[in-house]
């Protein structure tokens, strides 16, 4: 489906790919080297393919300054990442071991200040300062996102409204800026910003959800650990949707050991969440996410670009990486 629409994107994915690599042109070696490591076990792209629907949805047209959202929206996105495998200390991403693993965490810190600042570099002269303001405040969400998950953590007490917060901070607000700073670089009006504010809501929530659940999912060998929430004290969408089947006492212990978790842990919350079939429950309030964002592009007129915004939500909840 992705490669579907890049080629739906066409000129627009080619003029994204190249600003995205000029962005990254350094004549710093070692630097250079990392880069090119980093976009050889890159992902989807997903975040700059909903920039670019977006400004095709609403006007038809994807223009340089909605290229360079595009490129801004993968290179913070990419940036998060290296800082994130150093505060979780990751030494796997996508089945490669991590810039933290490979070189060392200071090297993936710098590396991702770096993309970090290629990033505001692509937007700080958009002549629509909302666009400024919207990366702006994701940089300042995703900074509370992690801070109120560690807090969290630590103290067992995560609630639903809590972690709809946190994967809103740190996973949403990317994609929301990503599209909001599309329609605004298309002079949408401010009728058409907000709902595509809303479809990006959805859509990331229905994304970290699904994230979440497939780590609750051994049997479906996606390539990666699961269970690795449960040991980072992280309490999300499959643990909280047990809470609300087991007794009272049960979710008490539950939390209490959060705050100290082993491979047993580990076994016994799976085992749980089967017998109680709390994936289930937490299918459903995805599908919910996913409904509500197809829902809110009603008023958007029918192309073959809010054709691919429909399809692609509903791939929120397929996706098996």
């Amino acid at each position: 489906m992705y490669k579907e629409v890049q080629r739906f994107l066409g000129q627009s994915w080619t003029d994204f790919q190249r600003c995205f690599a000029e962005s990254l042109q350094t004549d710093i070696p070692l630097l250079g080297k990392v880069n090119c490591f980093i976009l050889e076990h890159g992902g989807k792209k997903l975040r700059p393919t909903f920039t670019l629907l977006t400004a095709q949805a609403l006007r038809g047209v994807c223009d340089e300054r909605v290229v360079s959202c595009a490129a801004a929206s993968e290179l913070l996105h990419t940036a998060t990442l290296l800082h994130d495998d150093v505060a979780d200390e990751a030494t796997v991403r996508r089945g490669a071991p991590t810039v933290m693993a490979l070189y060392a965490p200071s090297t993936a810190v710098l590396v991702g200040d770096f993309w970090l600042s290629r990033a505001m570099d692509l937007i700080i002269d958009h002549p629509d300062k909302r666009v400024l303001h919207a990366f702006s405040k994701c940089l300042g969400d995703l900074a509370r996102g992690e801070m109120l998950q560690l807090e969290r953590a630590e103290k067992g007490d995560t609630t639903e409204e809590d972690y709809r917060r946190i994967i809103y901070c740190k996973t949403t607000s990317l994609f929301e800026t990503a599209m909001v700073s599309a329609a605004c670089s298309v002079g949408a009006r401010e009728t058409e910003i907000e709902l595509f504010r809303t479809y990006a809501r959805h859509i990331g929530q229905a994304f970290q959800m699904m994230d979440d659940i497939l780590d609750y999912s051994p049997e479906l060998s996606i390539g990666k650990p699961t269970g690795q929430d449960i040991m980072e004290k992280k309490i999300t969408l499959p643990l909280l949707c047990l809470f609300r089947k087991v007794p009272a006492s049960v979710e008490r212990s539950l939390r209490r050991r959060m705050k100290k978790p082993d491979a047993a842990l580990v076994e016994e919350i799976f085992s749980l969440v089967r017998q109680y079939d709390a994936l289930s429950e937490a299918h459903g309030v995805l599908e919910e996410e996913i409904r509500q964002a197809v829902d809110v592009l009603a008023p958007i007129p029918a192309s073959e670009a809010k054709n691919y915004l429909i399809k692609l939500a509903g791939l929120m909840a397929v996706r098996t990486a």
